[in-house]
């Protein structure tokens, strides 16, 4: 799982902005500094969501590894259907 919380670090303690949610004790996480003078926050937002997105993928080859899908031709006609597309 991939979680990005913003925080301040002060005084050697990192002080999340929010608190983390669905998050284990004991969690390993990675740390980055970012220099506040060359903070790009448009740049910033696109890295989050692109930590999202990877998230998104990893969760999704979870499911497939677990047996959590199912089969490609099952989802193509139960849209079909839905949508009226002749197949």
């Amino acid at each position: 799982m991939l979680k990005t919380i913003e925080g301040i670090y002060q005084d050697g303690q990192i002080q999340f902005a929010e608190l983390p949610q669905d998050v284990s004790d004991r969690s390993q996480v990675l740390v980055t500094f970012l220099d506040p003078g060359k903070i790009d926050a448009v740049k910033l937002r696109q890295l989050m969501e692109q930590l999202e997105t990877i998230e998104g993928i990893q969760q999704g080859f979870e499911e497939l590894n677990s047996g959590q899908t199912r089969p490609i031709g099952d989802f193509v006609r139960e849209m079909q259907q839905k949508y009226g597309i002749s197949g």
